[in-house]
């Protein structure tokens, strides 16, 4: 019976760590896929990084595998606008503030 020999890096991934590796690279490129979906304007950009460092010595090689994600960040709240007036924060603007007048008991909102 003679052992496998591998020239494809597909197949090489799938045996480093005892298959362990695939399945961390599978992980990344699920939760890579979670956060592209949940970004609420539906765009957004990720990064996977999958690093093989190979050692020689002799007629052994030893292959260290690592992987790394870059998610995008978390989008922020958009800046809400206040004035100060008195000493305070509000939402209308000070010279605005007699621009649509409505008469005194008037609780129509449009």
């Amino acid at each position: 019976m003679s052992s496998p020999v591998f020239r494809r890096l597909t197949d090489l991934i799938g045996f480093v760590a005892r298959g362990r590796f695939a399945e961390r690279c599978d992980q990344h490129l699920a939760d890579a896929l979670a956060a592209l979906e949940a970004q609420p304007d539906g765009s957004g950009t990720v990064t996977l990084t999958v690093t093989l460092t190979i050692s020689a010595q002799q007629d052994r090689l030893d292959v260290k595998p690592s992987v790394k994600s870059k998610l995008p960040e978390e989008k922020g709240f958009s800046a809400t606008p206040f004035w100060l007036v008195d000493g305070a924060f509000s939402v209308q603007h000070p010279s605005q503030a007699d621009m649509f007048p409505r008469p005194v008991g008037d609780r129509s909102t449009g």
